[in-house]
């Protein structure tokens, strides 16, 4: 499985509007600023992740985006879903796309099994990290980072 840009774009736009927000409305443009990812792509981006009911769209002046859950109960899984990513490894693994599928086998071969298998344990984990989680972990190597710096100074 690899992620598309797409994918990694929503994370990263959600931990942003996850850190920055504090319940009131971040604007696309500093999000866009902030994580050097195209305005224009945000919103596209923004618009999935509304309909999906991760995120309110607050109109107006001081308008923005708010999470529309809390970070706790929004996953990684969630939010790969709302931008339509897809998650499967393998067309072995995908049971629902047998008939696109380019392998007469799929479903049939021995193997598909350990496919499947590995495909249900990514799916499982990333539905298992929350926004809340990663944040954490964000900040902490924010931290960690912050403390590793040493200043020497001479007069």
């Amino acid at each position: 499985m690899k992620v598309s840009t797409k994918g990694q774009y929503a994370v990263r736009a959600m931990l942003d509007l996850t850190a920055q927000s504090h319940n009131y409305p971040v604007p696309l443009s500093n999000i866009s600023i902030r994580q050097e990812i195209s305005l224009h792509y945000l919103e596209q981006l923004f618009v999935r992740l509304r309909r999906a009911r991760l995120v309110n769209s607050i109109r107006g002046p001081g308008g923005g985006y708010v999470l529309a859950k809390k970070p706790s109960e929004i996953t990684i899984g969630d939010i790969l879903r709302a931008v339509n990513e897809d998650i499967s490894i393998s067309e072995c693994a995908d049971l629902s796309n047998r008939k696109k599928s380019l392998c007469d086998k799929v479903g049939d071969c021995a193997a598909s099994i350990i496919w499947q298998k590995l495909a249900k344990h990514i799916v499982n984990m990333l539905d298992s990290i929350t926004l809340d989680a990663l944040s954490k972990e964000d900040k902490k190597k924010v931290k960690e980072k912050t403390l590793k710096h040493s200043f020497a100074f001479s007069i």
